[in-house]
Formats: structure tokens, sequence, C-alpha cells
């Protein structure tokens, strides 16, 4: 089996953003990088399946050349080689990224790494369109199941199963299939020093993509208004009790 897993690039949650002159990138300098939680699932699944049923893993990602790290950890983690589909590091919307990977998977297709499953996130921890993984099983004219947190092989068909409110909904569907995957589906491995010294040494394949016509135009970003911290003196001593009883009620504790 051969599965071909995309991530992408984004800012550590945990940093403080800052806004690049313009305001139409974020200012890199102070940040670090990683890839969404739920494509760290993606990747652990796709380690596992080829660690069961043989074949190889890929791991694609779009992205200045910096987003060789990403790819270097992925295959630290078990992947065994990386494409580098890349860009100048201006901002790709969800068409054009779309655009680009399935230029890509074309080109697998036509080699021995031809994908079975195609794995993403369910969505990317900066932007969150949904959009990629279904603009891709579109244009490839293949099935996609979104949302996955359980995923099977039997045979040449994927068992996906997702959440609902009234339970778990099922889907049976022949491979090659695209799967977007969540947290939870598996537990994540960290990358060990041996795998870290390994992913040196594995193959990374540079894309460089045309870049279609936008469909979206970013105008500006901005970030949402700091909330701050404020600390208010009730009293003192025994004389601060009624005004303590009188907050607790206010807040509804009491």
């Amino acid at each position: 089996m051969n599965v071909l897993v995309c991530v992408k690039r984004v800012p550590d949650t945990g940093a403080r953003m800052e806004l690049a002159a313009g305001g139409k990138t974020i200012e890199t300098r102070n940040l670090g990088f990683t890839i969404s939680p739920h494509e760290e699932c993606a990747v652990e699944e796709g380690v596992r399946l080829v660690e069961k049923f043989g074949g190889s893993a890929t791991v694609l990602t779009l992205g200045p050349v910096e987003a060789e790290e990403q790819l270097r950890d992925c295959m630290a983690r078990g992947m065994d080689r990386g494409v580098l589909l890349e860009t100048d590091g201006s901002d790709w919307d969800p068409v054009q990224t779309a655009a680009a990977i399935v230029e890509a998977v074309r080109a697998q297709e036509r080699s021995e790494n031809r994908p079975d499953l195609i794995l993403f996130g369910n969505e990317s921890a900066d932007s969150g369109g949904f959009q990629v993984g279904i603009r891709v099983a579109v244009a490839l004219d293949l099935l996609a199941v979104t949302g996955v947190k359980r995923l099977e092989m039997q045979g040449n068909f994927a068992h996906c199963r997702r959440e609902a409110s009234t339970g778990w909904e099922v889907f049976r569907i022949p491979l090659p299939a695209v799967v977007t995957v969540k947290e939870g589906l598996n537990l994540p491995r960290y990358p060990s020093l041996r795998g870290t010294m390994m992913a040196r040494k594995k193959p990374v394949e540079r894309i460089h993509p045309t870049k279609p016509a936008a469909g979206l135009e970013l105008v500006r970003l901005q970030l949402p208004p700091d909330q701050g911290t404020t600390a208010r003196i009730l009293g003192h001593g025994k004389d601060a009790a009624p005004q303590i009883v009188a907050m607790l009620k206010q807040l509804e504790v009491l």
C-alpha cells in the first residue's frame, strides 16, 4: 500500500503573533513552526498502515524552502520520503494549494509511488478552511470521507468512522481514495534520535509548482485586541467579607 500524507507548515500556536509591514503576512522572525495536530495523526496513520501492509509512505507539503524542516520531522516519525512543493513564501489560497497538490499527485500516479490512499488533516491550525482535501478529491475524481476518527483497511476498501450527534457514521469506500482525519484517530509517536538521524538521509523531491490565478484575495490580517488582566481589591481583613459574598453572588457561585 502506498500512502501520501499532505501536511501544512503553520506557526506554533503558543507563539505571540505579530503582523509584518503591510498587514498581509505574519512576522516570522520570532516564530516556531510545526504541523497541525490533525496532520500529526495523519502522519502516524500513514506510517502504521505501511508498517502493517507494506508499501511506501510519502509526506508532501507546499511552502517555502524552510518547510523542509516539517518534512524531515515527519520522516523522523517514519515516513519514507518527502515532496516539497517549493514556493517563494507568499500566501496560497485553498484553490491554488489544491491545484498544486493535484498536479503533484498526477505525477506520482505515473511512478511506482502511485498513492492508494491520500490522507489530510481535517483542517489546518492556522486558516481552518476545511477545503483542500475535498478539492483534491473532486479534481482527481476520487471518493472522500472527512472528519474520520477511526480508519481500517479491508482488502481494497477503507472503512471510515466519524462521530455524529447520534453516534457513529460508517463509510466503506474503494481505493484509491481521499480521507481527512481528526485528532484522536491515534496517538502520534515522537521522533526518536535514531529516526531523526535517518531522516537526514531520506530523499526529498523538490517541485516548483506554477501558481494559478487566485480565487480569493487576501486584503489584510488583523490581530484580536489584547484582553489583558486586571486585579480588584475588595477590601482588607474582615471588612472585605460582605464584598466577597456580593461578588460571589454576582458570579452566580452562591
